[in-house]
């Protein structure tokens, strides 16, 4: 499979979006790791239409004008992983939910520490809200884009709990 990029400056930083021939198959941070999310040779491709859509609904997400994403999502991982990946898009927007539930949602309930090892190679950051996965115990934990952009995509989401604060 071949993919397409262009990128795009956000509150978040500058991110990296990538595309597919279905839809929407990555955003990478500034500073990804890119082990992991392995896409091989990427094209500068700043006109393909799913980059584009992912780009105006973003940008109408950081300025408060969408909770809801339509572009459509190209995910390239294992049958759990997507599974876990398609868990995380029934999140409402300012909830969050623990690796434990979504273990639970997913029928697998002793399964939390591989819910949170497929969280965290979940390669469409925001748009599957990873960000609104939380520890047990209320307790912000690991993400791609760092936990200082996780607390801050959930205050945008309007999601206040002062535990976040114990992290800084």
């Amino acid at each position: 499979m071949s993919y397409v990029f262009k990128w795009m400056d956000s509150p978040v930083g500058r991110l990296k979006l990538v595309a597919g021939d279905k839809g929407l198959a990555a955003i990478l941070w500034p500073d990804d790791n890119p082990k992991r999310v392995p896409l091989g040779v990427l094209t500068e491709a700043a006109d393909n239409p799913f980059l584009w859509q992912t780009e105006q609904e973003l940008a109408e997400y950081f300025a408060g004008k969408r909770s809801v994403f339509t572009v459509p999502l190209d995910f390239n991982g294992t049958g759990f992983q997507k599974s876990v990946w398609q868990a995380l898009l029934t999140i409402p927007f300012g909830e969050t939910r623990s690796y434990g539930q979504i273990a639970v949602q997913l029928g697998k309930p002793s399964a939390s520490r591989a819910v949170g090892a497929a969280n965290g190679k979940n390669p469409i950051s925001i748009i599957a809200p990873c960000h609104r996965v939380i520890g047990t115990n209320g307790k912000l934990t690991g993400f791609a884009g760092g936990l200082e952009t996780k607390a801050h995509l959930l205050a945008l989401e309007g999601h206040e709990d002062s535990r976040q604060s114990e992290l800084f």
